[in-house]
């Protein structure tokens, strides 16, 4: 049976394929195309993937990003459809679970949420669990620039707590919306914030992501 991490690639590369290499996404500047060459040298460059992480080397990742986004764009959504080759440790099903779910549910809205009318989605059980497990583990990380405390807040679920700073701010709402808030992606995101107003300002401006 796919997992959600599957799903959310095949998802991905559909929708890529439907709006065009030039359509737009919330990711900075890039557009589709730029996203799916990232995507490729994530799984496959790994000379390229290590600057994602490391920032003296992000020119580098760039230029290896900016190779992979030369070739045709539908080789590229291939490329990204097939999957990590099976040296890659995001091949294994625990890693590709816990990293390859949040990575694609993310970049999917991205996607989504950058094109004309588009509405938010009821998620499944299963997305949601493995989402919200990946924010359990990873939102001090995410978090730790944060301007102030920051709670997430999802209905039926224990509160995670990202921030122990002192004034408090709670988001709440889905666990997609506060996946979203808490990888930087905070205007697109519809999780409700409550708390002191300069600090929700703060919070709602703040640097969070990787």
């Amino acid at each position: 049976m796919a997992t959600s991490a599957q799903h959310e690639r095949q998802q991905l590369c559909d929708l890529m394929l439907h709006v065009g290499p030039e359509a737009p996404t919330l990711c900075g500047g890039w557009k589709v195309r730029d996203l799916a060459a990232h995507l490729v040298v994530r799984e496959r460059r790994p000379d390229g993937a290590i600057g994602i992480l490391v920032h003296p080397l992000a020119s580098y990742a760039e230029k290896v990003r900016v190779q992979e986004s030369e070739r045709d764009f539908e080789e590229i959504i291939e490329r990204v459809r097939t999957g990590p080759p099976r040296w890659s440790p995001t091949h294994v099903h625990g890693v590709d679970r816990f990293v390859n779910t949040i990575e694609f549910f993310i970049h999917h809205e991205d996607v989504r949420r950058a094109q004309d009318q588009w509405a938010p989605r009821t998620l499944d059980e299963e997305l949601q669990d493995d989402v919200y497990s990946t924010l359990s583990r990873g939102s001090r990380m995410l978090a730790r620039k944060s301007p102030a405390g920051l709670v997430l807040e999802a209905p039926g679920r224990d509160a995670i707590v990202a921030n122990r700073h002192e004034p408090k701010v709670t988001a709440s709402g889905p666990v997609g919306e506060l996946a979203l808030f808490i990888y930087g992606r905070q205007r697109h995101s519809r999780a409700k914030l409550s708390g002191p107003a300069d600090a929700v300002a703060a919070t709602q401006s703040a640097s969070f992501g990787v």
